[in-house]
Order: structure tokens, then sequence, then C-alpha cells
């Protein structure tokens, strides 16, 4: 079996009610809702979470909320993997054996299913216990700067402050939109971001982190500037 879970408490604090607020017209728990049940990959597609207003924004959207998450797994502090495991002990007590899961953020509207797909089909072969997105930093991280106690700025690494982009290796980062595992990576913690995953690469214009006002503002703008470039496109 094969399970989806959406992470989604409701205490979020820099952006109050994160996972529900309205974003381009629709909560943003939605697009992430859509993207997992339109791959058609999954059993189970639920949304984790201890807050009666998001279940049922949830469960309009297609999903399902088999529990209410523990207040113990609903601090600021609880990591996803927590999250996960809870969830296929929770299907394990009600019979239910979860071969494959896939965690999915609740604030990733630029996810699309074709790439939740690639993750899955990455992952089954293939002797690895992740697949998750990742990014590419759009400028050598080799070449960034910082700011001293004096205020003034130095190369991070002066050795390659003069090194041509080109010549330099490339670096990526968490996209911060799915992580599919094993269920018993997932129950064992086994670690992430280690030779233990796989690169599901994604281009920088899907990517947006959005943990603040000003993420989410740009985040609307890149959304409505990507629908108005297909509805061109379709002219």
């Amino acid at each position: 079996m094969k399970l989806a879970v959406i992470p989604a408490r409701g205490g979020s604090k820099r952006i109050p009610r994160k996972n529900i607020k309205l974003f381009c017209g629709k909560p943003i728990i939605e697009y992430s809702i859509s993207a997992a049940v339109n791959s058609q990959l999954f059993d189970y597609v639920i949304v984790s979470t201890d807050d009666k207003n998001i279940a049922e924004v949830s469960i309009q959207a297609g999903a399902e909320v088999p529990f209410f998450r523990p207040v113990e797994l609903a601090d600021d502090f609880t990591g996803t993997n927590d999250v996960v495991k809870h969830a296929i002990k929770w299907f394990t007590r009600e019979g239910v054996k979860i071969d494959y899961a896939c965690c999915i953020y609740a604030t990733a509207p630029f996810l699309r299913s074709q790439y939740i797909i690639k993750g899955y089909e990455a992952l089954i072969n293939s002797n690895h216990s992740y697949a998750f997105t990742v990014t590419s930093f759009p400028f050598p991280i080799q070449r960034a700067l910082f700011i001293n106690k004096n205020k003034e700025v130095e190369p991070y690494q002066p050795e390659h402050i003069f090194t041509r982009s080109q010549d330099l290796r490339e670096y990526y980062h968490d996209a911060g939109q799915f992580y599919w595992g094993t269920a018993q990576a997932f129950l064992e913690d086994v670690l992430t971001f280690s030779t233990n995953s796989l690169p599901i690469i994604l281009p920088r214009y899907l990517v947006q982190d959005i943990d603040t006002e000003e993420d989410w503002i740009r985040a609307e703008l890149m959304y409505k500037a990507m629908q108005l470039g297909s509805i061109e496109a379709g002219k």
C-alpha cells in the first residue's frame, strides 16, 4: 500500500492559519491534496492535523482525516518524520500494511503530480530509502559573501571569489515539496539528507519557500505569472 501524508498542524505562528489560508483563491493545502490525488498513485491520501477546521477543509478538498494528531506531535519542535511514523503505525494497527509513504508539505502550491510519480518510480527502481525534491542554487555558493562583526563584507570562500561560475560545482537545496520513502526507512529514522536518498530535480521556477508574509506574496505573484503564461500559450 502507498500512503500520502500531508502534515498540517493548526498552530502556525509566522503566517496565522497558514495551511488553510487562501492562496490565489483556494486554501493552500488544496494544491497539495489535488497533486497527490491526481497522481493516482496512492491508496490513501491523508492529512495529519490537530485542528478541526483544517480537517474540514482537507476533507472537502478530497483528502481523508482518519485521526487527529496527538498533542505531543503538534508543537513547534515535532519533525515531519515523527508525523509520518505516527500515520504508518496508525494504519498498521488498523490492519493495513504500508509499503511506501510520501510526506507532502501542505504549503506547496507549485507541486506537480508528474514529479510525485517521478519520485516514486525513482525510489522503487533503486535500493535507496528515499527520493525527494531538490533544486539548484541560482548563484554559486562558493562565491557567497558574509558581513563580519565590523559590518564589512568578506567572501565565504576567498579562493573562489574570482573563479568562473562554469568552473564551480553546482549545489542543490531541499525544495520542500515531498519526501518519498519506504515505510521501513521512516519507521527506523533512516537519515534523509544523505546518500540514502535520490534527488528529484525541479526547475527553480517551481520552488518557493513560504515561511513569511513576504514569501507568500512572492509565491502568489509567481503562481499568477505562470497561470497567465499558460493562458497565453494556449491562444
